[in-house]
């Protein structure tokens, strides 16, 4: 049985002020074209679906445009929520949905009905887990554990009626421990969301979302897809694919990463403003994609941002990388102030903060300043 995994879509997400709806759409309309051609049986869509509980109405046509693409072409559809997600807009009319060959992740009651699927080497048991919080977990497990997140985790799956001589696929959506993040991911003070990968040791996969980053954790059945565009420039550098996974008989499992081109990239140029808005130089260059520009004049320049836009329209972040700004110097507590004249306490704070002395000419024009400040009053 063949899947394509994908997740955390975060549809109506906006970077920098920029709507990024037009991109999503492109990119979910490439992912219709490589199910042409791949065919899958199913996708699973780990959670994140919205980038916020209440999406806009546009956000929620582009995903209804998507998901009936998929359906239209014989595609099984599993869709659970996410932490950006509300569990129970998500689960709305899921019932109805699924004799479409669609279902969504109902809110969580405690407990988790498999979907089964079937193929030449039997059943495929897919279990939709929503994202859960202990909280959650306590008011429908009261007698279990749920005094962490991987507690909680621990008994939810617990509670799951598992086959273990079955191929079961879990479709998930939380924080598993030693995982990598990035910065467009919501951080959680001290780490107190994470579980343990062993959670998923029952499952022949699991599909995760919530991580941006595609990676495996443990074991390569144990998988994030990652987003399918880069939503912070920590992301710059990577690519972003959709994960094809192939399910024979129990054991025997294989995993595809096909690339994903988004209709504008998200990437960081460096240079002189002179030399980034020399035509000959960024002629032929994707002008339209969502830059971080990094200038390395000395001096700012008046409303670089505005000037810069004229070339690349989609600049999103501006940033100086110069003598000034090159070796951050912690500034702290002078050493011996009380034996050090004012001019020369000024002098060490201007080096630390601009990376270079007073020159002569400097001190000349600032002496008699500060010597009229530090004058003692008459």
């Amino acid at each position: 049985m063949k899947f394509f995994h994908l997740g955390d879509l975060h549809i109506g997400k906006r970077l920098s002020e920029f709507s990024l709806l037009e991109d999503q759409q492109a990119v979910l309309a490439e992912i219709l074209a490589l199910a042409d051609s791949e065919r899958p049986d199913a996708a699973l869509i780990a959670g994140d679906i919205y980038d916020k509980p209440v999406p806009p109405a546009e956000a929620v046509a582009v995903f209804d445009g998507f998901v009936t693409g998929l359906a239209d072409r014989g595609i099984k559809v599993f869709v659970i929520s996410g932490n950006h997600d509300s569990a129970e807009r998500v689960a709305f009319g899921a019932r109805l949905m699924s004799g479409r060959g669609v279902w969504f992740s109902p809110v969580y009651d405690g407990t988790v009905e498999p979907v089964a699927l079937s193929d030449e080497f039997g059943p495929v048991f897919i279990w939709m887990i929503p994202f859960l919080k202990p909280t959650t977990v306590r008011a429908r497990l009261p007698e279990a554990d749920c005094s962490s997140y991987d507690s909680a985790y621990h008994a939810v799956i617990g509670a799951l009626p598992l086959d273990p001589s079955a191929r079961n696929v879990a479709v998930a959506h939380q924080f598993l421990a030693g995982s990598a993040r990035c910065d467009s991911e919501e951080l959680s003070v001290g780490g107190l969301d994470q579980i343990g990968a062993s959670a998923f040791e029952a499952f022949d996969y699991a599909a995760l979302g919530h991580l941006h980053t595609a990676q495996t954790v443990g074991a390569e059945r144990v998988r994030y897809c990652g987003t399918p565009l880069k939503y912070s420039f920590s992301e710059a550098r990577d690519e972003k694919t959709l994960s094809v996974v192939e399910l024979r008989e129990k054991g025997n499992l294989s995993v595809r990463r096909l690339p994903l081109r988004p209709l504008r990239d998200l990437r960081e140029i460096c240079g002189s403003y002179e030399e980034l808005t020399d035509r000959r130089k960024y002629a032929g260059t994707p002008t339209e994609d969502y830059l971080h520009i990094t200038l390395t004049d000395e001096e700012e320049l008046p409303e670089a941002m505005a000037r810069l836009q004229t070339v690349y329209p989609n600049a999103m972040k501006l940033d100086y990388q110069n003598l000034r700004t090159g070796a951050a110097r912690e500034i702290g507590r002078a050493e011996d102030p009380e034996k050090k004249t004012p001019l020369a306490l000024f002098g060490e704070l201007f080096e630390k903060q601009n990376n270079r002395e007073l020159t002569e000419a400097e001190k000349s024009l600032l002496a008699p300043m500060i010597e009229k400040i530090w004058r003692p009053e008459e």
